[in-house]
């Protein structure tokens, strides 16, 4: 009887669980936020945010992210920056002469697109492959999540959260 019971639970728990999916996936608005013409814009930033690396492109990576205290960015090694001033403090690591991006790739890369167009959030896995005086120093399988804002026209990150799954 318990067992049944357990069996019981984690069904409705399952049932639970889809019911948000089922309600968004029969939504005509959140339909539209899915095929929205933003979508390739959106992703174009994303992607920036790592490709600035392979030829040091500041410039690119500052364009791509909130440039005031708004920006936030959680990394895999309990490292949190609150402002693009926090990311100029830790510009000197990816400027060094030993670092070296060699390539990066999303994948499974999901893009939410508000009702109004101005708000952006998105998932993808992410493989950030680079050198560090010579040595590999990659980012592999990681989960990538984010929000960006239409800011003057333009798409900008302002929250990104990075993590390595444990399994």
């Amino acid at each position: 009887m318990k067992k049944l019971s357990t069996i019981f639970c984690l069904q409705i728990r399952n049932f639970l669980m889809a019911v948000p999916w089922l309600i968004t996936a029969c939504n005509p608005a959140d339909h539209r936020a899915t095929i929205s013409k933003e979508v390739p814009m959106i992703a174009q930033t994303i992607n920036n945010c790592f490709s600035w690396a392979k030829d040091k492109d500041f410039n690119l990576f500052f364009n791509t992210i909130a440039r005031d205290s708004s920006f936030i960015s959680v990394t895999p090694y309990k490292k949190v920056k609150f402002g693009f001033n926090d990311v100029l403090k830790d510009t000197a690591f990816w400027a060094s002469p030993h670092f070296k991006a060699i390539s990066h790739e999303l994948r499974d890369l999901h893009i939410r697109v508000s009702a109004s167009e101005d708000v952006a959030w998105f998932f993808c896995y992410l493989d950030d492959i680079n050198e560090w005086k010579g040595q590999p120093a990659n980012w592999e399988n990681t989960r990538w999540t984010g929000v960006l804002e239409k800011r003057e026209g333009k798409w900008t990150i302002v929250q990104q959260h990075f993590s390595f799954a444990h399994e």
